[in-house]
């Protein structure tokens, strides 16, 4: 048996090909490596084009939408992998679909498809303002034909493992009385001699080995024809692609949560205690059964947001709440997972301690359970605006 394996198959089965190759042994060992990136995974999977499939096929992309993407993504963590070292080239990606010149979809969307270069890395968040994006300090001058930035973000991921990054800055300073998000702006930032021109790369030790950084802007210089879009219209462009990414971020829950979900209906099947197996108990069997009842419930969500968004429609409500549905049934089933392994969900072999570590971090990132429910109560119930 296996759980719940409905559609796109022309899809799945070769990513499930793909991942096989790369087994629990593999994660593991990556995972304890200092500063470990599984650049073989990422490798296969950019030579099988499915870090390309939102891109248009005229630039040598799959030319698929966000329902697809979101397969691929919920295959990699359904297999046991983990999307997050890959998952931002679909996400990020609209932002130069959308936003970019016509000459830089030309120069760059190409070799990004034949993974020449690779656009890994996106740079918002900074140390005093996380989650308050209006408020980024990071400053992007003009002079001539060049921006100089300066500044400084966290939590940047991928940047070592990337060619090319977006970067959020502000390029005029904000003004009593203009809107909050005014004056920022987006730019496509070639990271492969950044080091000579400014930028210091400081990485952050992490509970789950995962590769993400501290960034230092120092009189850092970024060519004037590499702003995406128009200037100070970033913080809409980056709006414009947030629904993307929690429904891209949904799909890798649902992966996690169907991994989870068949280890512990698997082990549940099979572990004999007393003489009968522990499945046939109902505080072992019922917690397995909500869980898998709240990922197929998540998973439909992830569906109906992923619609909305390829069709052009409104998609925000159904986007966030994918994302937090989701969110909280990986970790549901992650925690029914830890409880019916006992004592071997914490042997590293079973891989489950790797994977209830990796699904934990969806409750923070990319956007925290708590600021999906303060957009759910002022933007979808109409009610008072909560900060």
């Amino acid at each position: 048996m296996t759980i719940d394996d409905r559609g796109h198959l022309e899809l799945r089965d070769p990513v499930r090909a793909l991942c096989a190759k790369f087994d629990g042994a593999y994660w593991q060992r990556v995972t304890a490596e200092s500063e470990g990136y599984p650049t073989e995974f990422v490798d296969a999977l950019t030579a099988g084009g499915w870090l390309a499939a939102l891109i248009p096929t005229a630039f040598g992309g799959g030319g698929l939408g966000v329902t697809e993407a979101s397969v691929i993504l919920e295959e990699i963590n359904r297999s046991g992998g983990n999307s997050g070292a890959c998952h931002a080239q679909l996400y990020v990606m609209g932002t130069l679909l959308r936003h970019g010149s016509a000459e830089q979809k030309q120069r760059y969307l190409p070799q990004i498809a034949s993974g020449a270069l690779r656009l890994q890395s996106f740079a918002v968040t900074e140390p005093t303002t996380g989650t308050d994006t209006t408020n980024t300090k990071t400053f992007a001058e003009r002079r001539g034909d060049r921006y100089v930035v300066n500044g400084q973000k966290v939590w940047i991921s991928r940047v070592r493992h990337s060619d090319l990054m977006l970067l959020l800055a502000r390029t005029a300073p904000a003004r009593d009385g203009a809107k909050k998000s005014d004056g920022l702006s987006i730019f496509l930032v070639d990271l492969r001699d950044a080091g000579a021109r400014g930028l210091t790369v400081r990485p952050i030790a992490n509970m789950v080995n995962h590769e993400t950084n501290e960034l230092f802007f120092d009189d850092f210089e970024v060519p004037a024809e590499n702003l995406i879009g128009k200037e100070g219209e970033g913080f809409r462009y980056i709006l414009d692609g947030m629904n993307a990414e929690r429904i891209l971020i949904a799909a890798e829950c649902v992966g996690d949560g169907y991994w989870f979900t068949e280890k512990s209906r698997r082990y549940a099947s099979e572990r004999l205690v007393f003489g009968r197996e522990i499945g046939r108990n109902q505080g072992v069997q019922f917690p397995i059964a909500r869980a898998y009842a709240n990922v197929r419930a998540a998973d439909l969500m992830r569906f109906e947001a992923a619609r909305l968004f390829d069709a052009s429609e409104k998609c925000g409500a159904e986007a966030n709440i994918a994302k937090l549905l989701a969110a909280d049934a990986s970790w549901e089933a992650a925690n029914a997972c830890m409880q019916t392994f006992g004592g071997f969900g914490f042997a590293v072999e079973y891989d489950i301690e790797r994977k209830f570590r990796e699904t934990r971090l969806y409750q923070v990132a990319p956007v925290s359970t708590n600021m999906i429910l303060s957009y759910i109560g002022e933007h979808v119930l109409g009610m008072p605006r909560s900060f």
